[in-house]
């Protein structure tokens, strides 16, 4: 007798970026992280939840989530009950599938995005389909229906950096039989959010993240926007304390300080176009981007050259071994500081 299930024991898994034992030595642009931190109040808020004791932390933390639900609605223009929060955005896209996918039905995505997807998938017993892009960033060969339970699309693009126009993500949905989940991940950077569609199309669903803008990582939060409907399903299958008290204290402080938020979003959006225009003078090339990385090719197009004379360096980025990326290094847009140092090698390195 197995004691696994046949496809968890043949499937492959998910590799997130390296992360180094001696993070501080390191330039570290290999994960979409903030390298500025999160709002002070975040850090207030997080020592008063914690308290002089630690006393509150033996009681368990409200399994709703019910206060951030409502600063997120507040924030985004929804009643409370179209929100749901997560244990980072990947606890959303997991919990979608298993609400909708059942084994050997379609999910669908286009490829270079995240490939968690096609983990997520694979746990499920999912059938996947993957669709290319064409030259001016639309979907090639994308059914006039999709019937695939769910299509997610990653807008910005990650890794590549471009966003979908309003006009085709609501081409997409209507064309779509199942759920359009639009991950948002890099939205604050972006010029423009497709909030607006989730109300007009009952199978538009939106998902965050507070761990690039937000520069939250640490305390893994997410959230997602949909129809009641759907989101009363995933409020059934998350974990019922699947946010710790600090992390809701977090939470809290840092969707209530948007102030804060624009101020880091516009200097790391200043950073990126800077660094994209330095790239071009030392002869790389880059992806125009509205998230908070570049995808960059060097001159030869040995994207593993690069990076293995970057980490050589302590300057960690992201390569991909996969064919339709390996010419080219995702690069995380940090500090000023950071990047200029980071120009520098890549013009040494040639």
């Amino acid at each position: 007798m197995t004691l696994l299930r046949p496809n968890i024991a043949a499937m492959d898994a998910y590799i997130p970026g390296y992360q180094p034992h001696d993070i501080n030595s390191w330039i570290k642009l290999n994960t979409n992280e903030n390298s500025y931190p999160p709002s002070p109040n975040v850090v207030a808020a997080i020592l008063a939840e914690l308290g002089s004791d630690g006393k509150r932390l033996h009681t368990y933390p409200s399994a709703s989530s019910q206060q951030l639900r409502e600063a997120a609605g507040e924030l985004y223009g929804f009643d409370s009950s179209w929100i749901i929060m997560a244990n980072g955005s990947d606890e959303v896209l997991n919990n979608l599938i298993r609400a909708s996918v059942s084994e050997g039905e379609e999910i669908g995505y286009v490829h270079p995005s995240y490939s968690y997807y096609a983990t997520l998938a694979a746990i499920q017993g999912a059938q996947v389909r993957t669709y290319g892009l064409t030259g001016d960033f639309r979907i090639a060969d994308f059914p006039d229906r999709y019937q695939g339970k769910i299509f997610f699309l990653t807008t910005p693009n990650a890794p590549l950096g471009p966003a979908f126009p309003i006009t085709y993500i609501e081409e997409l949905a209507q064309r779509c039989s199942g759920m359009l989940v639009l991950d948002e991940t890099y939205a604050d950077f972006a010029d423009g959010n497709a909030l607006e569609l989730v109300r007009k199309h009952k199978n538009v669903v939106i998902t965050r993240s507070l761990s690039k803008s937000y520069a939250l990582a640490g305390m893994r939060l997410g959230l997602a926007i949909a129809h009641p409907e759907i989101i009363a399903a995933l409020d059934k299958i998350r974990d019922h304390y699947n946010l710790d008290r600090l992390a809701q204290a977090a939470c809290l402080a840092a969707l209530k300080d948007q102030a804060y938020l624009r101020e880091i979003c516009r200097s790391i959006c200043k950073t990126r176009d800077w660094f994209y225009a330095q790239l071009q003078r030392i002869g790389y090339a880059a992806i125009p981007s509205q998230g908070n990385y570049l995808f960059v090719t060097p001159p030869d197009r040995n994207g593993k050259r690069v990076y293995e004379a970057l980490y050589e360096r302590k300057i960690l980025v992201r390569h991909f071994s996969d064919p339709q990326l390996a010419h080219g290094l995702r690069i995380s847009i940090g500090t000023k500081e950071e990047m200029t140092a980071t120009v520098s090698a890549l013009a040494e390195i040639g």
